[in-house]
């Protein structure tokens, strides 16, 4: 534990624990819309601890996974795992902490979220692999993402809604859209490592047409969620904001430039799951 506390900020890079903004969110919004309201400290704790270490243990294990192709890539090499700021040896230790915490975590919830917990960190896991074996790597990492709401309504009900169901989808073409336009950056090291991803395998310019329909089929099924849960106008006004979001983040690239990708990446889906999950909370507020 000390070694993991020396080495908070390093951690904190590897996993971009800053990027906890897209996933959380939706976990939040799965149990909110659960519970129809707010769904008690207890659940919102847990969860949050849940979704945190889940996301710390994902992350660090495909760093250690991919350790040996991201010392290749120069946009890569900067990670602390691949400097040698942190070692293999301390990163599986990490892993295995996350796996703990977030096990722990699953059992003070309920005995569905607990007996779950395995296949979540299994499905977690296997996303890294799969740039070796299929070019659709990208939904693998949506459908991961996806599993957000669906865990927060597990939280309350412990049974799978029609409305996380939705939002399940939606999610998972939102990150499987945006992980898209982010490894256009990486399309010709893919190619030249025999990596798969669509960029890579299909070309740029068909890389960006399924991104925008993967965020057209996102905004679709946001609306789709907010119909099963009986939402009102706050609701459908948030997700028409952030189908708007997509849009403007879809004219910030073109395959002519690629410049702004980070910004389109971070920022706008940043703002994206904030704005639906405060739809959320408002429109439950005012029921």
């Amino acid at each position: 534990m000390s070694k993991i506390l020396k080495n908070i900020g390093k951690v904190c890079r590897m996993i971009k624990i800053e990027h906890s903004v897209f996933a959380l969110p939706f976990a939040y919004a799965g149990a909110f819309f659960a519970a129809g309201g707010w769904p008690g400290w207890r659940i919102m704790i847990f969860l949050t601890v849940a979704m945190v270490a889940v996301r710390s243990f994902a992350m660090a294990y495909n760093r250690l996974a991919d350790v040996e192709i991201d010392a290749k890539n120069p946009r890569t090499q900067d990670r602390p795992l691949v400097s040698g700021e942190l070692t293999p040896r301390f990163t599986m230790q990490f892993i295995v902490a996350c796996a703990t915490i977030f096990v722990l975590a699953c059992a003070g919830l309920n005995w569905v979220c607990f007996a779950l917990s395995p296949l979540a960190l299994i499905w977690s896991a296997f996303y890294s692999y799969c740039k070796r074996f299929t070019h659709w790597c990208h939904f693998v990492l949506g459908s991961v993402l996806g599993l957000a709401p669906v865990a927060g309504g597990l939280t309350v009900t412990a049974e799978v809604s029609l409305t996380s169901a939705l939002l399940f989808f939606g999610v998972l073409f939102w990150v499987a859209g945006f992980d898209l336009l982010y490894a256009c950056q990486d399309r010709e090291f893919d190619r030249e490592e025999g990596l798969n991803s669509i960029p890579a395998k299909l070309g740029l310019r068909a890389a960006l047409g399924i991104s925008s329909v993967s965020h057209f089929a996102t905004a679709a099924f946001f609306v789709l969620a907010g119909w099963a849960a009986g939402a009102g106008f706050v609701y459908f006004l948030a997700a028409l904001g952030a189908g708007l979001f997509l849009m403007w983040e879809h004219r910030l690239i073109s395959a002519e430039d690629m410049s702004r990708v980070n910004v389109a990446f971070f920022t706008v889906n940043g703002i994206i799951s904030v704005l639906l999950f405060a739809g959320v909370i408002i429109d439950l507020a005012l029921r």
